[in-house]
């Protein structure tokens, strides 16, 4: 589908709104899923701009969109570490299971020695 680049420009503020709107209700995957749509929009976006300049309104709308790109990042990389320090919790909670399961034997038991 074609788009002119007032509809690009349109459909990447109301992305971008949808995003902000619901930041801190959404998973990493819709945030994946946003920078995908969001990418599909840029690349249109420079195509159109390799061929005719923007504009200084374009300019001042896509620059305006594109500071919210910080607190867009911190949540992903807020979503990035909570996954990472889960996936480190779970990964202690294995080796301590996979160690209590390995030195226990029921038929074993303890001799105390003496020399």
């Amino acid at each position: 589908m074609h788009m002119d680049r007032s509809e690009c420009i349109s459909q990447l503020q109301t992305t971008t709104n949808d995003i902000m709107a619901n930041l801190y209700d959404l998973d990493y995957e819709q945030l994946e899923s946003f920078t995908e749509v969001r990418q599909e929009i840029v690349d249109r976006l420079i195509e159109h701009f390799s061929q005719v300049q923007a504009s200084e309104h374009e300019k001042e709308v896509i620059n305006g969109l594109l500071e919210q790109d910080q607190e867009i990042l911190a949540r992903m990389n807020t979503l990035r570490l909570e996954a990472q320090d889960w996936l480190h919790k779970r990964g202690q909670a294995k080796v301590q299971r996979s160690a209590y399961e390995a030195g226990y034997t029921p038929d074993s038991y303890l001799m105390d020695r003496k020399k």
